[in-house]
């Protein structure tokens, strides 16, 4: 998640840069077909080409506001998980009568299973969008794409550990290990039956949480609206030079001599910023379509799994307690 109030030029140039020089090669080269070798031919009536954009703005509109839900809806889960979490903790510490360690077991686990969640919604699938290598090696080198049961280490047993590695899904199975340690309690007495049920009411909580997840990461943006968005947007912009050289070439009759090389030239930069603000439109909805990939726009989840390891930690009494996720490239993970 960008932290910045204002987007540094760096980051959009990151995106724009190739857009941006196709743009000016393709315009100019539109330009001086039709005014130094006399293809008069070439342009087209400006008012279908209006229509076109209008009815890309609509589309373009609608799947940003549909990408936005879905990141939206993301980050309203991950609150969910920060809350609950620390209602474990409470109920660990309030509810469990034993010793220290044994409290610290069931919490730290639950810590091994928000960073295991984690890292498992960071996996790119066959879906994932594809940036350029600015783009790419700016993620590459802040991503996580390590196994999940990586992150689990420091907070599980050894034994629980090599157990994981076997796992095709490491959350789920944290989950479950700690359904059966509320057994176990309950079984030496150290935990009521009431107590069981209030215990895995939240751990029902927790796999409802990540199940939300799950089905946001494994269900793509409807490629209908996702790819067809990318066709219209650069039907639009491969056209609209031809378009803007019929309303340049309309203007100038009413102008002074002197004007008209000037006002001819201002095409090339006014279609390559129009052509722009269009697929930068269409790229904002498509990089909010994943709200879990560990990119720009998306669910910081790291640094909510550090809030919450910190708050639980510290509810442990523990000391030495890590410190809060700082940004990097002003860029929240």
């Amino acid at each position: 998640m960008y932290i910045k109030r204002n987007i540094s030029w760096g980051v959009i140039l990151r995106y724009a840069w190739k857009n941006i020089i196709f743009f000016t090669v393709y315009t100019t080269s539109i330009f001086s077909i039709y005014y130094f070798l006399g293809w008069d031919f070439i342009d087209i009536p400006f008012q279908p080409l209006s229509l076109i954009g209008i009815a890309v703005a609509f589309y373009i509109g609608f799947k940003n506001s549909q990408s936005y839900d879905r990141f939206w809806e993301g980050r309203k889960i991950w609150g969910g998980i920060v809350n609950y979490s620390r209602t474990w903790a409470n109920q660990v510490l309030c509810l469990v009568n034993a010793d220290h360690n044994t409290k610290k077991v069931l919490i730290h686990r639950h810590i091994a299973w928000i960073n295991a969640l984690r890292i498992q919604l960071r996996q790119p699938t066959s879906f994932t969008i594809k940036e350029n290598a600015a783009i790419e090696n700016l993620f590459k080198r802040h991503g996580e794409q390590k196994p999940a049961c990586d992150a689990t280490q420091q907070f599980v047993s050894e034994k629980e550990y090599q157990d994981l590695l076997e796992r095709k899904n490491t959350a789920t199975h944290l989950v479950k290990n700690q359904g059966l340690h509320i057994k176990q309690l309950l079984d030496n007495d150290q935990i009521t039956e009431f107590d069981k049920q209030l215990f895995h009411h939240t751990l029902e909580e927790f796999y409802n949480l990540q199940g939300k997840c799950e089905r946001i990461k494994n269900t793509p943006f409807p490629r209908q609206y996702a790819y067809f968005s990318t066709v219209f947007t650069w039907i639009f912009v491969l056209l609209l030079p031809f378009g803007l050289l019929n309303v340049f070439e309309s203007e100038l009759s009413d102008m002074s001599q002197h004007l008209k090389p000037w006002f001819i030239f201002l095409m090339i930069p006014l279609c390559v910023l129009i052509s722009w603000i269009f697929t930068t439109m269409e790229k904002i909805g498509s990089n909010s379509e994943d709200p879990f990939e560990g990119r720009i726009n998306d669910v910081p989840m790291t640094a909510l799994c550090r809030t919450i390891e910190i708050d639980l930690r510290d509810m442990l009494d523990e000391k030495d307690l890590p410190e809060k996720e700082q940004p990097k490239d002003n860029i929240l993970y």
